[in-house]
C-alpha cells in the first residue's frame, strides 16, 4: 500500500469532523497530535503539503505544523527509548524542529485559519528552552503530562 493510500485510509478512519471550512488533513493533524500520534499527525500534514507544493501560500504554515509534531516525535521516542543509541540522542533535533517551526509559523501572525498561532509557537519556544535548559539531557516531554492543541475553530 502506498503512503498516500494509507494516510487516505487513516483519514476515513477519523473521529472528529472538521469545523466548517476547515482542511480535513488540519483536523486530522490535531486528533493525532491531541491523541499522542504525533508521527501520524506528520504524516496527515505531510500529504497535504507535499501536494500543494512550494507556490501555496500555507506552505510554510503546514510546514512548521508538521515541524512542531516531529520535534514532539523525536521527544516522545527519546521517552520511550533514552539508553538505545539512536532514540537516546534526539534531543538536538527535537529542539531544531522547534525552532524551524516558529520561525515557519511567524509570517501567518497571531491567528491563521481559525488557530491561535501564538500558543503554537509559545509551546515550540518553552520545549526548546526547556530542552536547553536540561543541557540535552533531560527530556521535557512526559506520558504523563503530554501538550495539547486547541483545534481549528471556523
Amino acid at each position: 500500500m502506498k503512503k498516500t493510500d494509507r494516510i487516505a485510509e487513516f483519514m476515513a478512519g477519523l473521529e472528529a469532523q472538521p469545523a466548517v471550512g476547515v482542511d480535513p488533513h488540519l483536523s486530522g493533524y490535531f486528533e493525532c497530535f491531541n491523541s499522542g500520534c504525533y508521527y501520524e499527525a506528520h504524516d496527515v500534514l505531510e500529504n497535504l503539503w507535499l501536494g500543494q507544493g512550494k507556490d501555496h501560500p500555507n506552505y510554510r504554515f503546514h510546514k512548521g505544523l508538521i515541524q512542531l509534531a516531529g520535534g514532539f516525535v523525536h521527544l516522545k521516542l527519546q521517552f520511550a527509548h533514552p539508553d538505545h543509541p539512536k532514540h537516546g540522542q534526539r534531543l538536538h533535533p527535537a529542539r531544531r524542529l522547534f525552532l524551524l517551526s516558529i520561525t515557519n509559523l511567524a509570517p501567518y501572525g497571531g491567528r491563521h485559519q481559525g488557530l491561535d498561532l501564538a500558543s503554537l509557537r509559545t509551546l515550540a519556544q518553552e520545549t526548546a528552552a526547556l530542552i536547553e535548559l536540561g543541557d540535552f539531557s533531560v527530556n521535557p516531554w512526559s506520558s504523563d503530562t503530554p501538550p495539547r492543541l486547541r483545534p481549528p475553530e471556523s
